[in-house]
């Protein structure tokens, strides 16, 4: 019987989640994908799976995310058969109809050989991610900011404020009221203290949100923060906003007894990557964009 191409249904759960752990399985700070989790993921409705399917045997599989970064191969996968990269390759054709736009990328390892793989479909290096971390041994002082600017935490009336601003910062929707208390559920302890924010004239004008590294720190008995990006105002840039408030950050992960911070941020911004190594940010890994412009809507 010839390989067939059908969705996802609810009984191929544990097998997914078996064939995408052991293909992942040594990766960079890897956490092995649970069911509840994913089945989180697809009840969100962003994430979309395709099975390939054999006499009644799973053979590989191909899942669809839109999420920040944009349109996404999220995974791609097949058993070690002669006809590995065939299957792959087919459930790539199918998978790439849900693109709703003209581009489509995945994630791959810089230097990896299968970026050769991604290559041979039709798909170029376009950009990449880089996973930073920092020691954090001490409070350091923050960069100095303009006088009307004060540097504080959220206070717990202001979530609306908080939503406007970094939706405002980054020119597009970001985050949405019932995101703080949702965080809360996700990261404890957080709460809004955690939440760093410059204001001016009334109004705030930047903004970074730090959380306990969750994942990590239970997959590998840690003890590390996470910083999300900083949103600014435009009009508020160069400012040394993004800075102050990266260091405040890191000195209230310290106080509250963590030993590093992580983050991502694109390897194209420069200016990104050049303030985090000043604050003492150093490269732990590194991702490329494989990207394909897509002839038309899939």
């Amino acid at each position: 019987m010839s390989i067939q191409i059908r969705s996802f249904i609810d009984k191929d759960l544990s097998t997914i989640v078996k064939m995408v752990n052991e293909t992942r399985q040594g990766s960079y700070e890897f956490t092995p994908y649970t069911e509840e989790r994913l089945q989180e993921w697809l009840q969100g409705g962003k994430l979309k799976i395709l099975i390939a399917e054999e006499n009644g045997e799973v053979l590989g599989s191909g899942a669809y995310y839109d999420g920040y970064w944009g349109e996404e191969i999220e995974w791609l996968i097949a058993k070690e058969r002669p006809d590995r990269k065939a299957i792959e390759n087919t459930l790539l054709r199918e998978t790439e109809k849900f693109v709703q736009r003209d581009t489509v990328f995945t994630v791959v390892d810089a230097g990896s050989p299968k970026n050769q793989e991604w290559t041979e479909r039709g798909y170029s290096a376009e950009g990449g991610l880089y996973h930073m971390t920092a020691e954090l041994d001490s409070i350091k002082p923050l960069p100095s900011v303009p006088e009307d600017i004060v540097i504080r935490s959220l206070r717990k009336e202001e979530e609306e404020r908080f939503v406007e601003g970094v939706n405002m910062g980054f020119g597009t929707e970001r985050v949405r009221m019932g995101d703080v208390e949702k965080w809360k559920s996700e990261s404890p302890p957080f709460t809004e203290e955690w939440i760093h924010v410059a204001e001016a004239a009334n109004q705030i004008v930047s903004v970074i949100v730090a959380k306990p590294d969750t994942r990590f720190n239970t997959a590998f008995k840690g003890n590390r923060g996470y910083l999300g990006p900083a949103a600014t105002l435009p009009e508020y840039r160069s400012k040394n906003l993004a800075s102050a408030l990266t260091r405040r950050a890191m000195n209230s992960l310290f106080e509250k007894g963590m030993n590093s911070a992580a983050l991502y941020t694109s390897e194209q911004n420069a200016p990104s990557v050049a303030l985090l190594q000043k604050l003492g940010f150093k490269t732990r890994h590194h991702w490329k964009f494989m990207r394909r412009k897509l002839l038309q809507p899939q």
